[in-house]
């Protein structure tokens, strides 16, 4: 879709425009690099986030208890979403317009909210039960609940992400 032809806001037009959006949209090597980041970034979210969710599932690792599992993944996460923040802001910069009327980008975008949502609800109710339980305790179902949604979420992020270049893009 062409700019003159898109929905998106004035300021992300004039966003594209930028040096950095530029620079990031014109280099050889910038944006797959950047790509690559991100991609990398969002298998390690992904992977740290699935390797709690299959324990709230009691697929994984049922010899060890949530908040120990949590505990030891919970860093490689919050650096890796923070890269994967980063680099998909770059991303976005080198053609906002783009990227602003691609569908599976705006649902990976819902995604992404519906997975931080799931992330607090579970914070908030289901955590404060489930920290102090031991490994071999029965989770409760709202635990199981959430690490299932989670999942859920965050495998339509990752398709959502992949079909976002074979969307016209």
């Amino acid at each position: 879709m062409s700019n003159a032809t898109s929905t998106a806001p004035a300021f992300l037009k004039d966003l594209g425009h930028t040096g950095l959006a530029q620079t990031i949209l014109e280099s050889a090597w910038i944006f797959p690099t950047v790509e690559t980041l991100h991609v990398l970034a969002l298998a390690l979210v992904f992977g740290s986030i699935a390797i709690v969710d299959l324990r709230l599932l009691g697929l994984a690792s049922r010899e060890r208890s949530v908040a120990g599992l949590a505990a030891q993944t919970l860093n490689w996460t919050w650096g890796a979403f923070a890269l994967a923040v980063v680099s998909g802001v770059l991303l976005f910069l080198s053609n906002p317009v783009k990227y602003y009327d691609n569908v599976p980008f705006r649902i990976k975008l819902l995604l992404l909210a519906l997975a931080g949502v799931n992330m607090l609800v579970f914070q908030l109710r289901a955590w404060p039960q489930v920290r102090p339980l031991p490994a071999d305790a029965a989770l409760p179902a709202a635990a199981r609940w959430a690490g299932g949604l989670s999942l859920l979420f965050w495998v339509g992020v990752v398709t959502a992400g992949r079909w976002i270049a074979f969307t016209g893009y």
